[in-house]
């Protein structure tokens, strides 16, 4: 039985940005958090577009998020202490926030700020989004992008957070050592599960 070859994970340059905001607006497609933010399924590809633009935009090294296979999965991470959007960088992004969600901005704080009051305090990587190419899935692009970070995550000894409103993506997140710490539900909206991971 043939093995396949290993996949290749590097940190992306600002020249991956197109690509991963492709990757990643086409991967949350059917997402219940954001399809909660942008219900409409017409419009939503191009918000997506918009939304992942925008995240882009606002972190501060683009070099911590990782790509499988030149960028088909992408896994954007936030550093220890780093995972609250400060609000300076928000004030510094107001026009593209309010092009990019418009009528619908009061709901995305309040989702923000529910996540925010769920998240926890202690230092951690954060994993912020992580997402494949539908045309890509089922070939472990996803798992590589995440292991490489968790990779330096357990060399330094540091643990590692998430969250997640796809149920089905527990047992993913399981196997690459992530617990459930909690849940909570958005009033209309999804239900969200906290994930930790501690260093190995």
């Amino acid at each position: 039985m043939m093995q396949r070859p290993p996949i290749a994970v590097r940190a992306a340059t600002a020249g991956d940005a197109p690509r991963i905001i492709d990757t990643l607006a086409r991967a949350f497609g059917e997402d219940p958090a954001l399809s909660y933010i942008f219900r409409d399924a017409a419009t939503r590809p191009a918000k997506l577009q918009r939304f992942f633009a925008l995240i882009l935009a606002a972190e501060s090294d683009i070099g911590l998020t990782d790509l499988a296979d030149g960028g088909a999965a992408a896994a954007i991470w936030r550093p220890p202490g780093a995972w609250k959007t400060p609000t300076s960088t928000m004030l510094r992004h107001a026009p593209r926030l309010l092009a990019t969600f418009g009528l619908v901005l009061p709901r995305t704080l309040r989702l923000q700020a529910m996540l925010e009051a769920h998240h926890p305090e202690t230092p951690h990587w954060y994993l912020e989004f992580v997402g494949c190419d539908p045309a890509a899935q089922g070939r472990g692009l996803g798992g590589a992008a995440i292991r490489a970070r968790l990779a330096r995550c357990d060399a330094s000894g540091m643990p590692a957070a998430l969250e997640t409103a796809t149920e089905a993506n527990l047992a993913i997140y399981g196997a690459l050592g992530f617990a459930v710490t909690g849940q909570f539900d958005v009033p209309d909206g999804p239900r969200f599960w906290t994930m930790w991971r501690e260093a190995r």
